[in-house]
């Protein structure tokens, strides 16, 4: 950890079971290359931001914390119900050390990314003094994924998820990862604005864009380079594809 991200944290989302996965197994247990997927994305946050990473558990919470006790002595917060992302990110904020000015959020079931995204994410957000930043990607076929939405003058104002996407939105190809960086005071701020008023009657983390939109603060979007590098796991399949890439990575590296 260096001297400029000793006042960031990250929190790590790792508490789902994972039911398309078709096991019983929590989804960021399942296996590539021999490893639970959740260490590769422990991998990248502890070499950006050392111990203080917090990891938020619910199924299987004690295996989750015994697999990442191999790799790393991190803070863990137990999502006892399962009520959406935005009331994940609520759990972690107690144990997110009181020095951490910026919280960068991530998957624990997107194990491609990378510690050097991780920091260009953090010096973008930084560097345009933001209160919250998306890390985008600009994709072909967008169809399943949220939409980044901006104003007529061009000023992001929201995630439109695919089902509340008008016509227009769908043709958007700019679409969120799942991955912020935010100033911790807005994201304690703005997770007691979000409201369950959705199908799901769940937190949505997506809407502290909306909500940072509506106190106008900074809101900015960095569009990532690899689409790959931000692919989730949510089914078997994209499981052995991810796998394939792994391989392939360390197959390049020098």
């Amino acid at each position: 950890m260096s001297h400029a991200t000793q006042n960031v944290a990250v929190v790590i989302l790792a508490a789902g079971l994972g039911t398309r996965m078709k096991s019983n197994k929590a989804k960021v247990l399942h296996e590539l290359n021999g490893r639970a997927m959740i260490l590769y994305v422990v991998d990248a946050a502890v070499e950006v931001v050392g111990g203080n990473v917090v990891i938020v558990v619910g199924h299987q919470a004690q295996r989750v914390r015994d697999v990442v006790a191999t790799r790393a002595e991190l803070m863990f917060t137990h999502q006892a119900e399962q009520l959406g992302t935005g009331h994940a990110v609520l759990c972690a904020l107690p144990q997110i050390p009181a020095a951490c000015r910026q919280v960068v959020i991530l998957c624990g079931d997107v194990p491609l990314i990378q510690a050097a995204t991780i920091e260009r994410l953090l010096a973008d957000h930084r560097r345009m003094q933001n209160d919250v930043t998306v890390l985008a990607v600009d994709v072909q076929d967008p169809t399943g994924y949220g939409r980044i939405v901006h104003d007529d003058q061009g000023t992001v104002c929201g995630i439109v998820e695919e089902a509340d996407a008008n016509a227009e939105q769908k043709r958007i190809k700019t679409i969120n990862t799942g991955i912020y960086c935010v100033q911790k005071d807005f994201l304690d701020t703005a997770l007691q604005n979000i409201d369950r008023d959705n199908a799901q009657g769940e937190l949505h983390l997506t809407d502290i864009v909306k909500i940072g939109y509506r106190f106008e603060k900074s809101i900015g979007v960095m569009v990532g380079d690899d689409i790959n590098e931000f692919a989730g796991i949510n089914t078997i399949d994209q499981l052995q594809k991810i796998e394939n890439m792994l391989q392939n990575r360390i197959h390049i590296k020098p």
